[in-house]
């Protein structure tokens, strides 16, 4: 927890989680749109996404998961939805303590404290006995491990033997990347405090070695590029201006930063990628 790249990451969520959750809401991820679409509400996106990835996943297809595991939380979004769709019990980790907090207060409010909890962890060494879970979720929180493999390994480790880890990362695309696509990279990761990415084959590749069997992935850029659109605009809206400068330097640079991440989907070197797989059942 006391790395200095966890300690970025905990103070740039602790910083900004407030002000996204009043222009954005609880969902700290991506929007789903279909091709062409335009118009659509950008929080109903973002709960589309999470329909999507559950029906892509066949998750609760055949039996509903019952303990779930939500591995970057943020403020509660995904796993109060996870909670209420599958009657589950939900426990979210995040490295910051104020996104931690404020999914406490969410899911008080929601009636849901009795089956939702939130602990600030470290997913590359989680506070969680082997097989404990049978589902692990993981929407849009790998790109900030600094160790792909140990990600995935503890995921494998603390599900119940027969479950299912769903993950949804950024990626970049396949193959060698140039010089100009390493500086673009290298941008985005200051800015939002990432190690690095890999291609969504690497992390097949590395599921695999880990134990995972029935992998699939799917890669859905185009269903999520329009989302930054989206997020300059809101950006753009002088109604925020005065609580994006009262968050610090930390939320200001990610704002600026926007522009980054739209050029990185134009030119398709960023990707979003899903990787599903089960544990083997025995």
């Amino acid at each position: 927890m006391t790395s200095p790249l966890n300690q970025r990451i905990r103070r740039f969520y602790d910083a900004s989680s407030g002000l996204w959750e009043q222009v954005w809401g609880e969902h700290m991820h991506h929007g789903y749109y279909e091709p062409g679409q335009t118009g659509k509400d950008r929080r109903q996106a973002q709960i589309d996404l999470i329909d999507r990835v559950i029906q892509w996943g066949q998750i609760g297809d055949p039996k509903p998961p019952r303990h779930i595991l939500d591995l970057g939380c943020g403020i509660g979004g995904s796993s109060l939805e996870l909670a209420r769709r599958f009657g589950a019990e939900v426990t979210g980790i995040t490295l910051s303590p104020v996104q931690a907090q404020r999914a406490e207060e969410r899911a008080q409010a929601a009636g849901l404290s009795n089956r939702v909890r939130f602990w600030v962890a470290d997913a590359l060494d989680m506070p969680f006995a082997d097989n404990t879970f049978d589902l692990v979720w993981a929407l849009e929180s790998g790109e900030h491990m600094p160790d792909k493999r140990r990600f995935l390994a503890e995921c494998w480790r603390v599900l119940q033997p027969g479950g299912q880890m769903m993950v949804v990362t950024w990626c970049h695309r396949e193959g060698s990347l140039s010089r100009q696509d390493e500086r673009l990279l290298q941008q985005i990761y200051d800015v939002y405090c990432l190690p690095y990415v890999i291609s969504l084959s690497e992390y097949e590749a590395l599921a695999h070695q880990v134990g995972f069997e029935r992998l699939r992935t799917a890669d859905w850029s185009e269903r999520v590029a329009p989302f930054w659109d989206e997020v300059i605009a809101s950006a753009r809206d002088w109604r925020w201006i005065p609580a994006l400068l009262r968050s610090g330097w930390v939320t200001v640079r990610g704002a600026l930063g926007l522009g980054l991440m739209r050029r990185a989907y134009a030119s398709g070197l960023l990707r979003f990628g899903l990787l599903s797989g089960f544990k083997p059942a025995s």
